[in-house]
């Protein structure tokens, strides 16, 4: 794997870490914002499943994204995101410079039941960048619904956006 999409990847988990220093616990679980009513700590877990999904899946060649753990302490618990978020990236970088040029089974339900789909270990890594990206854009949201005001710039915009409009959070 080529180490540019690690960086790349670990830059964007590394985004969620300084969002989780620089809010309270109170406001990493706060549920209060519709329509959903979800806290950031559960948009971070969710974003999160999909990684560990897929680094669960690599031995067996069977990436289920819908076998996702769900893990609610990291929904509650910062610190424990933050750990998450640290495994995830060293797992990352232990692929680096790994053969990845090889087909990987993904299964995940589009909306009428589940699929397996041919991948790259490449490219469903930046779907599950991607992924993030837009969980971090609800999480944009929520921030200015909840009036909490913190600089990471970018956050939450997605790369190809034009950058004068990627103000971030």
């Amino acid at each position: 794997m080529r180490k540019e999409i690690v960086r790349v990847i670990n830059n964007n988990l590394g985004n969620a870490i300084s969002l989780i220093d620089s809010i309270s616990p109170e406001t990493y679980t706060d549920a209060s914002i519709g329509p959903y009513y979800s806290s950031i700590g559960s948009h971070i877990r969710h974003a999160l499943d999909f990684f560990d999904c897929i680094i669960e899946g690599l031995q067996s060649n069977n990436i289920d994204l819908t076998a996702r753990k769900r893990d609610e302490e990291i929904s509650k618990n910062p610190a424990a995101a933050k750990e998450k978020i640290n495994a995830i990236q060293t797992q990352l970088v232990s692929f680096i410079g790994v053969n990845t040029d090889y087909l990987l089974k993904v299964t995940d339900n589009l909306g009428e039941g589940k699929e397996t789909i041919m991948y790259t270990l490449e490219s469903i890594l930046a779907q599950a960048n991607t992924h993030a990206t837009h969980h971090y854009a609800i999480i944009s949201y929520m921030m200015q619904s909840l009036n909490v005001e913190i600089e990471i710039p970018g956050f939450g915009y997605n790369p190809s956006t034009p950058v004068p409009k990627r103000e971030g959070i």
